[in-house]
C-alpha cells in the first residue's frame, strides 16, 4: 500500500475548487495565435524563482541530456454543422468512435461510422436524417447523420456517406470544422486549420489541441537536438472534457473524463533509459506518463485490467516501485501479450498531494481558473502557482490555448 495513499486521497478529495481561482479578464485571453509560433513569451519557474523569456530560448533553459515527452495527437475537424429543411442549425460535435471503437479503424472505415457525440440545438432535431452536401472533384455527395442510442449526457450518431472510396477521415476533412475552444467566442477561421495543430501532430483523434506544443518549430527542435535533449513521443487523444469546468464544491465530487493513450515499446524504453530529468510538454503528456507508471504498478501487483486507470486509483496503489521497474513491467507485459502498441484509458486526476513518479518539469500554457489543469499545476509547484499566475498577469502574458507558455520545474 502507498505509504500515505489513503491520507493523500482523502485530502485531495476534500480540496475546494474555490481555492484555485484568480481573476482572468477577457482581454487577457488570446483570441488568435501570434504570427510566429516560437516568439510567444516564456515564463520560467525554477528553484522558486520566476523569470521572463521568449519561447525560442527554451533549449537554453533545459539541462543537457534532458528527456522531453511530446503528445503527437492530431486534432480532427470534429464540428459538423447540419441544416434541417426548416433552416434550423444542428451542430454535431464528434467525441469518440463507437463502432468501430478503435480510432485508427474508425477513421479508415468507409460508407458508415458510429460516434459518441454532443448535439447542439438537439430540441430542433427530434427524428429523421440530416444531410450535408460536399463536393469531390466537382461532383456532389452527401454526409448523412442519424440518431442512434441515447448515451449518458451524449448521443450516438450514425454517419453514412455515398462515396464508397472515401474513409471517414476524408469525409471530416471535407465537411468538418476544427473545434477551437468555446471561450474564444468566435467561429473557426482558415488559419486555425494550421495553427490549432502542432507541427509534429501525427495520429488523428483529438477534439482539442495539446496546446503546450503549439509553440514548437523546427528551429526550436534543432536547438534541442544540439543540446543533446532527447525527444520522445506518445499519443493521448484529448477529449472535450478538457474544457469541462469543475462545478462541484469539492474535488472529490468531480468526475474526470476518460482519455485514450497509445504508446510503443520504444517510447517506454526511452523513458526507462532517461538518466536526467524528464520534462513533459503539456498536461496531456503529464497525465499519460504518470498514468503509465501506475498501469505498470498494476501489472507488477497482478491487478485486473492494467489498460485502465480510474480517477483515484493512483492514490490507492503502491508507490514503492521505481519508474524503471514500472515501465519495464509494461514492456514485459506487451511482449507477453504480443502487443505492438499499449492502448489504455485514463481518468487520472492530479491534485495537490499527488507525488509525481515520472516528470521533473512541465512546459505548459496558462490555464482557466477553477480547472483540473490548475490543480495539476499546483500539485507540481505547490502554492507558488499563485505567484506564477500573478506574475504572468502583471507582465502581459497571454492566457489559454493560443496564449503564452511556461516552463515549470518541480518544487
Amino acid at each position: 500500500m502507498n505509504k500515505s495513499t489513503s491520507t493523500d486521497s482523502l485530502e485531495a478529495k476534500q480540496i475546494q475548487i474555490s481555492d484555485f481561482t484568480y481573476d482572468l479578464p477577457d482581454h487577457r485571453i488570446a483570441k488568435h495565435p501570434l504570427t510566429s509560433r516560437d516568439l510567444s513569451k516564456l515564463l520560467v519557474y525554477k528553484n522558486g524563482e520566476i523569470a521572463a523569456s521568449i519561447f525560442d530560448k527554451l533549449p537554453s533553459e533545459l539541462e543537457e541530456g534532458t528527456t522531453m515527452v511530446f503528445n503527437n495527437t492530431k486534432v480532427i475537424q470534429a464540428r459538423l454543422i447540419f441544416y434541417k429543411e426548416t433552416g434550423a442549425r444542428i451542430e454535431i460535435f464528434c467525441l469518440e468512435p463507437l463502432a468501430p471503437a478503435d480510432y485508427n479503424l474508425a477513421f479508415q472505415t468507409c460508407e458508415s461510422s458510429s460516434w459518441k457525440c454532443i448535439v447542439g440545438n438537439a430540441r430542433k432535431w427530434k427524428s429523421g436524417v440530416l444531410k450535408m452536401p460536399f463536393f469531390v472533384e466537382g461532383k456532389e455527395y452527401f454526409l448523412s447523420a442519424e440518431k442512434g442510442e441515447n448515451l449518458d449526457g451524449s448521443q450516438e450518431i450514425i454517419f453514412s456517406w455515398d462515396h464508397s472510396e472515401l474513409c471517414f477521415s476524408d469525409v471530416l476533412e471535407q465537411t468538418g470544422k476544427i473545434p477551437i475552444p468555446p471561450y474564444l467566442n468566435r467561429d473557426t477561421e482558415e488559419t486555425d486549420l494550421l495553427r490549432y495543430q502542432t507541427v509534429y501532430s501525427k495520429f488523428e483523434g483529438s477534439v482539442a489541441a495539446p496546446t503546450a506544443g503549439l509553440h514548437f518549430t523546427n528551429e526550436v527542435f534543432e536547438e534541442l537536438d544540439s543540446k543533446n535533449i532527447q525527444r520522445n513521443e506518445l499519443t493521448l487523444h484529448v477529449g472535450a472534457g478538457t474544457f469541462k469546468p469543475v462545478k462541484t464544491e469539492l474535488i472529490g465530487d468531480h468526475e474526470m473524463h476518460t482519455e485514450h493513450i497509445q504508446v510503443s515499446t520504444d517510447s517506454l524504453q526511452n523513458i526507462i533509459k532517461a538518466e536526467k530529468q524528464i520534462v513533459a510538454v503539456g498536461t496531456t503528456s503529464v497525465r499519460s506518463l504518470e498514468s503509465l507508471y501506475w498501469m505498470g504498478v498494476k501489472v507488477l501487483e497482478g491487478k485486473e485490467n492494467p489498460h485502465l486507470l480510474e480517477q483515484w486509483e493512483a492514490y490507492q496503489l503502491s508507490d514503492t516501485y521505481s519508474r524503471q521497474e514500472s515501465y519495464q513491467a509494461l514492456c514485459d507485459y506487451m511482449q507477453e501479450k504480443e502487443l505492438a502498441l499499449f492502448n489504455a484509458a485514463t481518468q487520472i486526476i492530479i491534485a495537490p498531494g499527488y507525488e509525481f513518479r515520472v516528470i521533473s518539469g512541465l512546459v505548459t500554457n496558462f490555464h482557466q481558473p477553477q480547472s483540473t489543469l490548475l490543480l495539476l499545476i499546483s500539485a507540481l509547484v505547490g502554492d507558488n502557482w499563485k505567484r506564477i499566475y500573478k506574475y504572468a498577469l502583471e507582465n502581459d502574458f497571454r492566457f489559454l490555448s493560443y496564449g503564452d507558455s511556461s516552463l515549470l520545474m518541480k518544487g
